[in-house]
């Protein structure tokens, strides 16, 4: 005898084991992949990765020669957020750099204007 129930993924009615839960592979990855996708939205991991991959790319955009200054407006309205670096490195001078990876930012006010250098990572820099 064989039973029928719905698949999880799209609806559709099932026939057959009465484990079943999927309609075909698609369906099962289907329903996987939208599964995992409501489940990391918020998570903090997901939260932190996101905005150092942004942080990188508005880095990476403005930074193209190696070094860089902008204004800290300019970086912040495109989504930037300063609190978020995966290591810093201290100059001789006592300046602490913070880097996303690769590129270095380090906040300086000039004539009133609060504004960002930037700066790559270089062989020299040990961490």
């Amino acid at each position: 005898m064989e039973l029928t129930h719905q698949c999880l993924a799209c609806g559709n009615a099932l026939v057959g084991r009465s484990d079943k839960k999927f309609c075909d592979a698609y369906c099962k990855s289907s329903y996987h992949y939208k599964k995992s996708i409501d489940g990391q939205r918020g998570s903090f991991y997901n939260v932190v990765n996101n905005q150092l991959k942004k942080n990188r790319r508005i880095l990476s955009y403005f930074n193209k020669a190696g070094k860089a200054v902008i204004r800290s407006s300019t970086m912040l309205e495109r989504g930037f957020n300063p609190k978020f670096f995966t290591h810093y490195w201290r100059n001789g001078k006592g300046d602490i750099y913070f880097f996303v990876y690769e590129y270095g930012f380090l906040k300086r006010k000039e004539h009133g204007v609060e504004k960002y250098i930037l700066i790559k990572w270089q062989d020299y820099m040990k961490l």
